[in-house]
């Protein structure tokens, strides 16, 4: 077929994607680094990336001689604008340290064809990559949701990446990108071709915890928890005894908000400790794909969640409130426990603590009814890929610049302080229109850091693990600044909750979605109607309504659609095996 041809094919294919926007591309960003000098002047560049007579070296890092051009497009984010351009000097979006990076290494001069002001998820930046994809006028390297790869797959649009990625991919590359399994690698293959570089984002940093008061504890004289019962325990006693010492019951035993789900507040690993993991797609024991939130044991979750709030353990008016009221209420102390990320004690718990210099909080491993090491339900994270047009004369120039981008952060001859965060712009890294990072990293820096606290030797300390510590120290300072950073000390200190990622990691807990692909057709049309009802009953369930509502989501969930989302799930999973 003729490339004409496909384009309007793909232009066709692609308004219904324009339509549904709402559903596409939610693209995340996450990286960092040290560097040179700084104000080196710009390689001279000639060629483009289609122009005849351009060579590069066949090593994951070959220069380009004559140097060659490649187009993009991108976002230019609040953060870029204001913390990093605004402070630094001579650099601009097109003009930078990384830009430089890329074109005195590599030979590579990075062109934009559109720049828009925005997050990558803005209203602005999603309709003008849609009109962009739906042209079929394509820049040389896209940045692209599951949705949008799989449109561009379909229509022929993009490169083949699968031999380009073998042999181009550094040793580090290949190592960070298959940190989490294959699963990355399986949402952007489609009929066993790789169509785009994933840009991988952790999903390990989506890890839950118990947040608990421990001040609450020790002056209830309670232990931390072990199972399921004692969380009970504790919350119940939270709410009944008095742990503020206002002779008033106006405390809760758990923080909650309405949407039920997400990194603060959330209530995923409350429903891990049962056995149960809504929103996400587990293995049964015949290798078929099955929806967790439909399982039996998401019913015994609710139905303790229920006796929670019938006890007053739980806000009475949880389900009008969002995570921004929720935390007002932890700020003002009337709450003693919650779940969520390693982030947490930097907000929301770090309001509790400025309001009160009494209150300690800490973070705990989630647990399960039998006191087993919990699963650690873990969703795919990972929703930008860049493709490459198809037709481009140096299709392997991404992964080139994938390579660079991580060798400069982390590689040997890493130099994090300019390249990733330096001292007067941290999110430096930004400035890269791609900004791969090793999942691990924060645990990584964390296992640096006990090491070193262990043998009592931070000299050696270097890159991000370098900066955590400088935090670290400022806090122990006991200073008013360092006090500001006491949410710090709660993830990377010698009780953090890193140290339970390093636990969870080893002992092997982490349970991962098994879906990643892009959505299916039936996703496409059903998936925000089936979810509104799912949460609409929980909420209902917790508030009172008999729990054998749950019996007729189930039912009403396969009838509207989840079944035949079961169907195309698993065939689906059927090609990735």
């Amino acid at each position: 077929m003729g490339l004409k041809s496909s384009k309007l094919r793909f232009a066709r294919a692609f308004i219904m994607v324009v339509a549904l926007a709402v559903l596409l591309a939610a693209c995340n960003s996450g990286s960092k680094n040290d560097g040179a000098t700084g104000n080196e002047p710009a390689a001279s560049t000639s060629g483009s990336a289609s122009a005849p007579g351009s060579a590069s070296s066949d090593g994951p890092l070959g220069k380009y001689d004559p140097p060659i051009e490649v187009t993009t497009v991108r976002h230019l984010s609040e953060v870029v604008e204001n913390n990093v351009l605004s402070v630094l000097k001579d650099e601009t979006l097109e003009d930078n340290r990384w830009s430089r990076a890329y074109e005195q290494d590599l030979g590579i001069k990075i062109k934009y064809d559109w720049v828009i002001k925005g997050n990558d998820d803005s209203d602005q930046y999603l309709q003008k990559l849609n009109v962009t994809l739906a042209s079929g006028d394509l820049p040389d390297i896209i940045p692209v949701s599951a949705v949008q790869l799989k449109q561009l797959a379909e229509s022929d649009l993009i490169e083949d990446l699968t031999e380009l990625y073998e042999k181009y991919a550094s040793p580090l590359t290949k190592d960070v990108l298959s940190q989490e399994g294959t699963s990355v690698f399986d949402a952007a293959t489609f009929n066993g071709k790789l169509m785009a570089i994933p840009q991988l984002e952790s999903s390990i940093e989506r890890s839950m915890y118990i947040w608990i008061r421990t001040d609450w504890l020790n002056k209830l004289g309670l232990e931390p928890p072990k199972t399921m019962a004692d969380v009970l325990a504790i919350s119940k006693a939270f709410a009944e005894q008095d742990p503020d010492g206002n002779n008033q019951k106006d405390t809760y035993g758990l923080g909650m908000t309405k949407g039920l789900w997400g990194g603060a507040m959330g209530l995923e690993g409350f429903f891990a400790g049962f056995g149960s993991y809504p929103n996400i797609w587990l293995e049964d024991a015949s290798g078929q794909l099955v929806f967790g939130s439909i399982q039996p044991e998401t019913k015994k979750a609710l139905q303790a969640l229920q006796t929670m709030y019938k006890n007053g353990e739980i806000d009475k008016e949880f389900g009008i409130k969002d995570g921004g009221k929720v935390a007002e209420s932890i700020a003002a102390g009337k709450i003693g426990m919650e779940y969520g990320e390693q982030w947490n004690s930097i907000w929301p718990l770090q309001l509790n603590v400025n309001n009160d210099k009494n209150a300690q909080w800490k973070a705990f491993p989630i647990v399960t009814e039998s006191g087993e090491p919990a699963k650690v339900p873990l969703k795919f994270s990972t929703k930008r890929f860049f493709a490459v047009k198809k037709g481009t004369k140096h299709p392997e120039a991404i992964i080139k610049m994938f390579n660079l981008h991580l060798e400069k952060n982390w590689g040997e001859t890493a130099q994090f302080d300019y390249y990733y965060a330096p001292p007067e712009a941290e999110s430096v890294w930004q400035l890269s229109p791609w900004t791969p990072s090793p999942p691990k990293k924060n645990l990584d820096a964390f296992r640096e850091i006990d090491a070193a606290r262990k043998s009592g030797d931070k000299s050696k300390l270097k890159g991000e693990a370098k900066t955590i510590q400088e935090k670290l120290d400022m806090y122990a300072s006991g200073s008013t600044e360092g006090f500001a950073l006491w949410g710090w000390e709660r993830i990377y200190g010698p009780e953090g909750s890193m140290g339970i990622a390093d636990q969870y990691d080893k002992n092997n807990q982490f349970l991962m979605d098994k879906f990643v692909g892009a959505p299916t057709p039936t996703m496409v049309e059903r998936d925000s109607t089936l979810k509104k009802l799912q949460d609409e009953t929980f909420v209902k369930i917790i508030l009172g309504e008999p729990i054998e509502a749950f019996d007729k989501f189930v039912e009403d969930w396969k009838k509207l659609g989840g079944e035949q989302i079961t169907r195309e799930l698993n065939e689906w999973y059927a090609t990735t095996k």
